[in-house]
């Protein structure tokens, strides 16, 4: 009788130790510059081995994100890119332009039609994703739960084998401006927020942002300012 009730508490308790994981969320959400950045700065100082990354540059062109934030976002990936001994980083193709001047860093980048969500994974132990899937800067979830962390590497892994190397996703810039990208263009030179020129073109902010920055590299140029003057040079106005 003693083995038996025994049996029945361990029983017990390894149903209750069950129910708690799974009720323990598989992440923690990370709010408020200050905490985002000690978070960023954590998971640079605790590369190791392996940092896989989806990046988009561009998306962070013209939010109204303060600088001193994206200087310490870009000194910890760049911390991060230099302890690591295997750097993957996957970016879409309209944020070309905003990388083609750091592909020398350490590590490789491919360049994807699209990517799903930012992420950042270190060593396949945490994994970092936007709570808006976009930006950091809007706060975080830091995910060490192992086997959602295993399953965003597997993503990471999938997306890489069908992206391309840098020297073959450059294509020649075309000769005319793209019919899906004039009312972008129009509405740039509008001085439209990115808001009202989103749904002015019945599109959400993240479609009109990802077509923004399809325009910047149609025009060859990383800056808003200067598309207009580059659509007048080019005889797309």
């Amino acid at each position: 009788m003693a083995e038996t009730a025994g049996s029945v508490m361990l029983a017990r308790s390894a149903m209750n130790r069950a129910v708690a994981e799974a009720q323990r969320p598989p992440g923690r959400p990370v709010r408020g510059m200050r905490r985002i950045s000690a978070a960023l700065a954590g998971l640079a100082a605790s590369t190791r081995h392996e940092l896989l990354t989806f990046d988009d540059p561009a998306a962070s062109a013209g939010r109204a994100i303060p600088e001193p934030f994206l200087e310490l976002a870009g000194a910890c990936m760049r911390a991060a890119v230099e302890r690591a001994s295997e750097v993957r980083r996957i970016v879409p193709r309209h944020a070309l332009p905003h990388v083609a001047g750091s592909v020398r860093t350490p590590g490789r980048a491919r360049f994807a039609d699209s990517i799903p969500f930012k992420m950042i994974i270190v060593d396949r132990t945490v994994a970092a994703i936007p709570l808006d899937l976009e930006l950091l800067y809007n706060g975080l979830l830091l995910i060490r739960d192992q086997v959602v962390v295993q399953a965003l590497v597997r993503a990471h892994h999938t997306s890489w084998d069908a992206a391309e190397e840098f020297a073959d996703a450059i294509a020649p810039q075309p000769r005319e401006l793209p019919a899906q990208l004039r009312p972008v263009l129009e509405a740039l030179l509008a001085g439209l927020t990115d808001e009202t020129a989103a749904a002015r073109l019945g599109m959400s902010s993240r479609t009109y942002s990802r077509r923004v920055g399809e325009l910047m590299h149609a025009l060859g140029t990383t800056s808003r300012f200067r598309a207009g003057a580059e659509a007048a040079r080019r005889g797309w106005l």
